[in-house]
């Protein structure tokens, strides 16, 4: 028993290490080429349209938060039922969820064409003549939502079965296809935001499909079809509702952020606060990587009923990503300067200061983004959601009135 057990758990941690492999091989080629791409696309666009980009898209990003609760769902109960090897019950999962994302995939469309078309109009500070390329880049944006929503099943189950190679490689063709937009649009002669906004639809478009076309051809219960069980949706709906209100939390105020300091301090401290958000996704996404290959055995652990077992993950991941961070992160807080120099020549401003306090400020999230999958293993999340969203929202008001009274950024 004790020799079936040990067998296990080395067959674990080689099917972890090989999957953390692969993904911080597709974060190494995403960390190069995206430094260098967001250095181009600075200069191509300009500081100011750099600022319209990270903003406009902010607005459909804002109303994500409905994806992001039923992306965490999917992956826990297509996870958990593969855990269990209820193969019946993993294809009726599969489809319910697929339904549950066309009902968000709409709301999503709906209220984006109608209250984000608002804030867009009224409420964000762009010049006027460049209003006609906003539009385009917010409408360019909402199709992209939609098509990344409809998307999250499948991706979920790739996860769910532990195929990290091929989600590293197709996401590596996704690097390879941004690296080709910035050459492009150093040789267009018009108008370059609007061009780009549509060449990051299309790859958008084309990555779907291929995730779609492998999970269709190498996971049985990827087939949808039409299936009413509310014996299924009612659980993955009670999560995700709960887990509605912590990711909703967390997207207006990473989004009313974005909208206050446009409101009070322009589009070139969006720009600093856009290449802030590149350098933290770049260094945190090394860390979350080992994070990402230790959660299916973590929930599927849990599902078993192994919780020594979970245990045991849960704490290695915590270990893992927090040194991994640790070690990159420190010496580039410390030489940010250089850093951004070297990267980017004409630094916006205030962009020093802000990287340095975003990679401070995701210490602990890494830490608590171990902690949550065991939490969501469980499916009680009531507490976790209800606590940590409000104390999100809450940070919203004091930037609000330091800037109203002239603070800075």
């Amino acid at each position: 028993m004790k020799a079936n057990v040990t067998r296990r758990t080395i067959s674990h941690n080689k099917r972890i290490a090989k999957n953390t492999i692969f993904l911080y091989l597709r974060m190494l080629l995403s960390l190069i080429v995206s430094l260098y791409t967001s250095r181009v696309i600075l200069q191509v666009l300009g500081v100011s349209d750099y600022g319209i980009y990270t903003v406009v898209g902010g607005i459909v990003v804002m109303f994500s938060f409905l994806n992001s609760s039923m992306s965490g769902a999917t992956s826990r109960f297509l996870t958990y039922e593969i855990g269990r090897n209820n193969i019946k019950t993993l294809k009726e999962t599969f489809s319910s969820a697929m339904e549950v994302h066309l009902a968000i995939a709409l709301i999503i469309f709906v209220v984006a064409e109608t209250l984000g078309l608002w804030l867009l109009v009224t409420k964000l500070n762009i010049p006027s003549d460049r209003m006609v390329a906003v539009h385009f880049v917010y409408q360019t944006s909402v199709v992209s939502m939609v098509v990344g929503v409809l998307q999250v099943p499948y991706n979920a189950s790739i996860i769910a079965h532990e195929k990290m190679d091929i989600y590293a490689y197709i996401e590596m063709l996704n690097i390879f296809l941004r690296l080709i937009i910035v050459y492009i649009l150093l040789v267009v002669k018009f108008d370059k935001l609007i061009f780009y906004s549509f060449l990051i639809l299309g790859i958008s478009i084309l990555i779907a499909i291929l995730y779609r076309v492998y999970c269709i051809h190498k996971f049985n219960e990827c087939r949808f079809y039409k299936i009413w069980k509310p014996e299924i949706i009612k659980p993955i709906l009670y999560f995700s509702g709960w887990d509605l209100y912590g990711n909703m939390s967390v997207t207006v105020q990473q989004q009313g952020l974005n909208i206050i300091v446009n409101h009070f301090l322009g589009v070139v401290i969006n720009a600093s606060c856009g290449i802030a958000a590149t350098v933290n996704s770049g260094v945190s996404g090394f860390a979350r990587n080992i994070i990402m290959a230790f959660r299916p055995q973590i929930i599927q652990s849990y599902a078993q009923g192994n919780i020594q077992e979970m245990s045991n993950l849960m704490t290695n991941a915590s270990k893992y990503c927090l040194l991994l961070f640790l070690a990159i992160s420190l010496p580039l807080i410390a030489e940010m300067p250089y850093v951004l120099q070297l990267w980017l020549v004409k630094i916006p401003q205030k962009a020093i200061e802000i990287c340095r306090i975003v990679l401070l400020a995701n210490i602990p999230g890494l830490l608590n983004s171990v902690v949550i999958i065991g939490i969501h293993a469980t499916g009680k999340i009531k507490a976790l959601s209800f606590f940590s969203g409000t104390l999100f929202l809450i940070t919203l008001l004091p930037i609000y009135i330091i800037l109203y009274c002239g603070g800075s950024i």
